[in-house]
C-alpha cells in the first residue's frame, strides 16, 4: 500500500505520479529491490485511473526506475545507480538534499568510546550466560505474560511486588535499613546515577570518586561539567584519610564491598569514618554495592547504608551481574525525603522500568529461585578465579602480577605494557578486556588489564593465558 503520495487533482496526474515516484525512488526512500503495488491496488490507493498508473509504470520501466519479473510483480531497479537516465519531465532532486543541518552540540567533555563485543569472554562485568537457568525463568515470563494488568502502564518508582522482594532480599542479605516506598526501580545502574546527578548537583558541585575507579559512574555523575576530584586507594581501597585534603564536595561515589576495579574490601571502621566525614562535611555517599553476592570465603560487610540510621547514603544496585544484562532493571534506595525529587526526574527523562519484567523478576525473587541462582553462581565463579589465579600464577609470572584482591567477577593484572594496544589486540583473538589505565583520572596511571573471568569457560581461560603469555614474552 502507497500511502505517502498526495495528487493535486488541478494539474496532470500523470505527471504528478511519475514526479513522486522518480523522486522517491532517487532519494532511496524507495529503495533498490523494493517491490511496488499492483497498478489496480495503486489506482484503488491514489483514487485515479489504473490507465494513469500503467503510463507511469511504463516510462519509470524504460528509464530504468523499474523493472518487472512476470508472476511477480514491478520493483525497483536492483542497479539503480547504473540504470537510471532520467528524461521525464521536470525530474529534480527533492528540495530537501543537501540540506545542511542546524549547529551540532559540543562531544560531551567526559565522551568514552561505546564498548563494542561487549559480549566476548573476559568483558569486565559479563556473568556467565550459558550457566542461567533460562528454562526456570521462561517458566516465570510465560506465567506472569498472560496477565492482563503487566500489558499496560504502572508506576513510575516501579513494580510493588518487585520494590518489596528487593527490600526484603536487601534487609536479609545486605542489612540495608528500608522499606518498598524507599525503593526507585531504574532502567539499569547508569540511569540511576543519571538521576542522582541531576536531582543533586548543581553547577561548581564537586564529585568525589575512587581513583581507579568504575568509568561509568565518572560519565554518568560529571555529564553537567562538574569537576571529578580523585580519591587516591590505600590498599585497594579508598583512602578515607585522603578525604580531608580534597575539599567540599556534594557526591561521593564508592564501591566499598568489592572497590572496582581493584577488588579491596572497606572494614568495618574505614565505614563509620567513611560516614561520619560525610556527615560533617554535608557530603552524599554514593554506594554501589558492586559485587557483594559474590564473596568466595567470608561473608561480606553490611553495607554503608545500614550501620547508621539517617545516614547520608544513596544505595545503588542492579541485576546485570546476579540475572542478565539485557535485563536492563537496577534500583535505588534512598531516604525518604529523596524518593520524590528521583521520581520526578526518572518521570521526566525515562518513564516507566518494562514491567513485564519488572513482575518476572518479582517472581523469580519470591520463588527462591534468585537465591539458588546466586548459590551456584557463587560456586561457579569461585572455581573459575582458583583455575583462573593458577593460570595466571603458572604461565605469567614476571611478565604479568594479579591483584588478589580483586575476585567475584574479574581480575586485575598488572605490568609495565601498553594495556590500551594489548586489550585491543585481545579483542582481536577473541577476548574482552578493559585497559587499567582507562579506570584512572589525572595523568598519574598505572597499567594492567582487568579481565571478567566469570562470562569464560574452563578452555577459554586457559586459551586467554596463553595467548597473554605469547603477546607479553615478546615485549
Amino acid at each position: 500500500m502507497i500511502d505517502d503520495i498526495r495528487l493535486d487533482s488541478k494539474h496532470p496526474l500523470q505527471h504528478q505520479l511519475y514526479q513522486e515516484l522518480s523522486e522517491r525512488i532517487l532519494d532511496q526512500r524507495y529503495p533498490s529491490g523494493r517491490q511496488l503495488p499492483p497498478s489496480r491496488q495503486m489506482a484503488h490507493d491514489l483514487s485515479i485511473s489504473r490507465n494513469t498508473v500503467n503510463a507511469v509504470y511504463e516510462q519509470l520501466k524504460a528509464e530504468g526506475f523499474l523493472q518487472s519479473f512476470a508472476g511477480k510483480g514491478v520493483f525497483v531497479h536492483e542497479d539503480i545507480k547504473s540504470a537510471v537516465t532520467p528524461s521525464g519531465p521536470g525530474l529534480h532532486k527533492p528540495v530537501g538534499a543537501g540540506m545542511r543541518l542546524p549547529p551540532l552540540p559540543a562531544l560531551p567533555r567526559l565522551k568514552s568510546k561505546p564498548v563494542e563485543d561487549a559480549s566476548l569472554p573476559f568483558q569486565p562485568g559479563l556473568p556467565d550466560l550459558d550457566a542461567f537457568p533460562i528454562r526456570s525463568w521462561n517458566r516465570t515470563l510465560h506465567h506472569q505474560e498472560s496477565r492482563r494488568s503487566l500489558r499496560g502502564y504502572d508506576s513510575i518508582q516501579g513494580y510493588q511486588p518487585l520494590r518489596r522482594a528487593i527490600a526484603a532480599y536487601l534487609r536479609t542479605s545486605r542489612g540495608v535499613r528500608c522499606e518498598e516506598h524507599q525503593i526507585i526501580i531504574t532502567n539499569g545502574a547508569q540511569q540511576a546515577l543519571s538521576l542522582l546527578a541531576e536531582v543533586f548537583l548543581q553547577s561548581g558541585d564537586n564529585i568525589l570518586c575512587e581513583n581507579p575507579g568504575y568509568r561509568g559512574a565518572r560519565n554518568a555523575l560529571g555529564r553537567f561539567g562538574n569537576p571529578l576530584v580523585p580519591i587516591p586507594l590505600k590498599k585497594h581501597v579508598l583512602d578515607v584519610e585522603a578525604l580531608a585534603g580534597l575539599g567540599p564536595a556534594r557526591l561521593l561515589f564508592c564501591t566499598p564491598t568489592h572497590q572496582y576495579p581493584m577488588g579491596g574490601i572497606l572494614d568495618l571502621s574505614q565505614r563509620m569514618a567513611l560516614v561520619q566525614w560525610a556527615q560533617r562535611n554535608g557530603c552524599w555517599i554514593i554506594e554501589d554495592d558492586y559485587d557483594s553476592e559474590f564473596h568466595f570465603y567470608n561473608k561480606p560487610f553490611a553495607a554503608i547504608q545500614g550501620m547508621f540510621e539517617n545516614a547520608p547514603v544513596l544505595y545503588m544496585g542492579s541485576f546485570s551481574k546476579t540475572l542478565l544484562p539485557a535485563l536492563r532493571v537496577g534500583y535505588l534506595v534512598v531516604p525518604e525525603a529523596v524518593v520524590e525529587p528521583v521520581l520526578w526526574a526518572k518521570q521526566i527523562s525515562g518513564g516507566e522500568t518494562p514491567l513485564l519484567t519488572q513482575a518476572t523478576i518479582a517472581e523469580f525473587i519470591e520463588s527462591g529461585q534468585f537465591t539458588r541462582h546466586l548459590r551456584r553462581m557463587r560456586q561457579l565463579y569461585r572455581d573459575k578465579w582458583q583455575l583462573f589465579q593458577h593460570e595466571v600464577t603458572e604461565k605469567l609470572g614476571g611478565l604479568a602480577q594479579p591483584v588478589a584482591e580483586s575476585a567475584g567477577m574479574h581480575l586485575v593484572l598488572e605490568g609495565n605494557f601498553d594495556d590500551l594496544a594489548l586489550s585491543q589486540w585481545l579483542k582481536t583473538r577473541g577476548f574482552g578486556s578493559t585497559p587499567l589505565s582507562a579506570h584512572f583520572l589525572g595523568e598519574d596511571v598505572r597499567t594492567g588489564l582487568v579481565l571478567g573471568f566469570a562470562s569464560a569457560s574452563e578452555r577459554e581461560i586457559t586459551q586467554c593465558v596463553a595467548t597473554l603469555r605469547s603477546a607479553l614474552a615478546k615485549q
